[in-house]
């Protein structure tokens, strides 16, 4: 059973890997790239830390009154601390791919956006207490925020954002986590 988990956790790591890489490699191409990091918080006293690629391949579309839609997308890591004196794993590590559409000002030094996306995630561990575990290590991530980009530039963003994970019912139990998340990010 250990070596089964093992196999899983180096498989998760190395599908995380291949997808930054991806994106990497990718940005290399494209207009824009940038490190993303964020932190955040849960119910039942969790804590959540994040890093992210974030690929922008310039796309605009649907023009409204200086505002236009697009999209970018990112690949994260996360780390989360569970502070519970029970927790059956303090420590447990997500891995996730993420488009995320936003409705951004078009022009300006600062340029405020709303943004959502639906991604999906691996789970180092679905045991967080005794009393709480997620059925499954495969859930997605739905995320709405509100954020802006600014500089002479554009080489700066900050945001706030919802995310909810679950794995929308494939598996019972899905008791689902909800993560608020302030981001900065610098973009290359």
């Amino acid at each position: 059973m250990q070596k089964n988990k093992s196999a899983w956790k180096k498989r998760s790591f190395y599908v995380a890997l291949f997808g930054a890489l991806a994106m990497i490699s990718a940005s290399a191409r494209a207009d824009q790239f940038g490190i993303q990091i964020a932190g955040g918080e849960a119910d039942h006293d969790i804590r959540k830390a994040d890093v992210g690629v974030v690929w922008d391949p310039n796309w605009t579309w649907w023009e409204i009154a200086g505002f236009h839609f697009t999209v970018v997308g990112e690949a994260h890591v996360a780390y989360w601390d569970i502070r519970e004196s029970q927790a059956s794993h303090p420590n447990i590590w997500e891995f996730g791919l993420t488009p995320m559409f936003r409705f951004i000002k078009s022009s300006g030094w600062f340029r405020p956006y709303v943004e959502a996306g639906v991604g999906v995630r691996l789970l180092s561990h679905v045991r967080e207490t005794p009393d709480r575990t997620f059925s499954s290590s495969f859930q997605f991530a739905d995320v709405v925020g509100v954020g802006a980009q600014f500089g002479a530039h554009q080489n700066y963003q900050a945001g706030f954002r919802f995310q909810h994970l679950s794995n929308a019912g494939i598996e019972h139990p899905n008791p689902g986590i909800n993560f608020s998340q302030i981001y900065l990010q610098y973009n290359f």
